[in-house]
Formats: structure tokens, C-alpha cells, sequence
């Protein structure tokens, strides 16, 4: 039997921008997008990787009061949550790509431990690191 990680989460400070930039400009596709009033469950997927979802939840009722909804998104908006990792093929070409439709960066491709990394972040302000899979890409 496989037990495993399915979904982890982010907070976003708008769903459907942050939709579009993880399907227009990070090239996720949509897994599930559902409501229950005003609760909204919404997960993306990279296609190489259909066995793992990154959910874009908006903090706020059922989950957490108004004010609690408003200091998550405050953090999240300082880059205070911890980085996730996006593996590409290549670094530079990525990240030319992703620079050239507005992805906002925060470090520039730099050679390091033998391969690239660059760093970027979602409209709502969580970071990423962006590391190439193979050597010197």
C-alpha cells in the first residue's frame, strides 16, 4: 500500500489570479475547482506530476475568522512562508521565459552546489525557488 502527500496548499490573496498565473504562466492545469457557497477548493497540477496537487486556498470562513484570513494573507504577502521548489530543465531558458511574461523574480539565475537556481514569487507574495534538474542547465 502507498501512503503519500497528495496536496499541500497556499494561501492566495485571489483565487482566480492565482489561477492564471499557475495555469498561464507556470503551465499548471486545473485538478479540481469546486464550491460550497462561498468556500472554494481549488488545486492545480503540474503535468508531469498527476499524483500531486498544490491547492490555492484563500484563508477565511469555515477555516478562519476575518481577522486571522487578514494576518495570513499579510504574511504571505511579506514572502515570510517558506519557499517551495519548482525542479526545470533548464534554469536560464525558464526563466527567460517565465521573465518575459511578467513573473516576478527575486533572485536572477545563479550557479551554485553544480547547477542554477533563480527565485520568483505568486501575485500573493509566496516564494519560490526555481532549480534546474541536470547540471550547469
Amino acid at each position: 500500500m502507498a501512503i503519500g502527500v497528495s496536496t499541500a496548499g497556499l494561501y492566495v490573496r485571489d483565487q482566480d489570479e492565482a489561477l492564471a498565473f499557475y495555469v498561464e504562466k507556470l503551465g499548471f492545469v486545473v485538478h479540481t475547482d469546486v464550491r460550497n457557497g462561498d468556500y472554494r477548493w481549488l488545486t492545480v497540477q503540474h503535468p508531469d506530476q498527476p499524483f500531486f496537487q498544490l491547492g490555492l486556498f484563500k484563508p477565511g470562513p469555515p477555516v478562519h475568522d476575518a481577522a486571522t484570513a487578514q494576518t495570513l494573507l499579510e504574511v504571505v504577502a511579506k514572502g515570510a512562508m517558506p519557499p517551495l521548489v519548482l525542479m526545470v530543465d533548464d534554469c536560464r531558458a525558464v526563466y527567460e521565459r517565465m521573465n518575459a511574461c511578467g513573473v516576478e523574480f527575486t533572485q536572477e539565475p545563479v550557479e551554485r552546489y553544480g547547477t542554477v537556481d533563480a527565485g520568483f514569487r505568486d501575485p500573493s507574495g509566496n516564494g519560490w525557488k526555481m532549480i534546474s534538474a541536470v547540471e550547469g542547465g
